[in-house]
C-alpha cells in the first residue's frame, strides 16, 4: 500500500472522504509546501551572501529552482494521473505557466521595495525584511500558487488527456477503496 493510502486509511471516514474528494488539491500543496522551503532558503541564502544589493534577483533565481523542483513533484505525484502529452510539450507548457507564475510572484516584492520603497534606509532592516517576506513569499507566492494550480489543471496536465495514466496508475488509492 502506498503511503497516502496508508495515512488515509488511519483518518475518520469524514475526514478522508473530504481529503479523498480534494487528493489532487491536497497534493499540490503539499508540492507547494516543500518548494516554499526550497525557494526562501535559495533566496535568503542569495540575498544575505552573494546577492545583497538585488533582492528580485535573488527572488527570482530561487523561484526558478523551485520551479524545477516542483514540475518534477507535480508530474510524478499530484499530477501523476492527468496530462498524457508528449513530455517535452508538457514540459515546455509547465515552464511557460510557471514563467508567468514567476512574475506573479514578484509584482508584491517589486511594490514593496520601489513604490513603497520598504528598503533601506527608507526603512529599518528589520521591517524591510518583514516587508520582503510579506510580499515576496506571503503574498505573491499565493498569488502565483493560484495562478499554477489552475493553469496546470487547465493546460499542463488536463484530465482528459489522463485517462491512460490514471488506468496504469492506482497505487495510491486509499485501504477503503474509495476512488477519484
Amino acid at each position: 500500500m502506498a503511503v497516502v493510502g496508508s495515512v488515509l486509511a488511519r483518518l475518520p471516514a469524514p475526514l478522508r472522504a473530504i481529503l479523498v474528494k480534494h487528493r489532487e488539491l491536497l497534493k499540490f500543496a503539499l508540492v507547494g509546501g516543500t518548494t516554499f522551503v526550497v525557494d526562501n532558503a535559495i533566496w535568503y541564502l542569495l540575498k544575505l551572501t552573494v546577492l545583497t544589493s538585488k533582492p528580485t534577483t535573488a527572488k527570482a533565481i530561487a523561484i526558478i529552482i523551485a520551479t524545477i523542483v516542483s514540475y518534477v513533484l507535480n508530474r510524478e505525484w499530484s499530477f501523476r494521473t492527468r496530462g498524457g502529452r508528449e513530455r517535452a510539450h508538457e514540459a515546455a507548457l509547465f515552464f511557460l505557466v510557471s514563467g508567468v507564475a514567476v512574475v506573479i510572484n514578484l509584482i508584491p516584492l517589486l511594490m514593496s521595495r520601489y513604490v513603497f520603497d520598504l528598503e533601506v534606509p527608507h526603512v529599518s532592516r528589520f521591517v524591510q525584511e518583514a516587508a520582503d517576506f510579506a510580499s515576496g513569499s506571503i503574498i505573491g507566492m499565493l498569488l502565483a500558487m493560484a495562478f499554477r494550480f489552475w493553469g496546470f489543471r487547465r493546460w499542463v496536465f488536463p484530465d482528459e488527456l489522463g485517462r491512460t495514466r490514471r488506468d496504469s496508475h492506482t497505487d495510491d488509492a486509499p485501504a477503503s477503496g474509495a476512488h477519484r
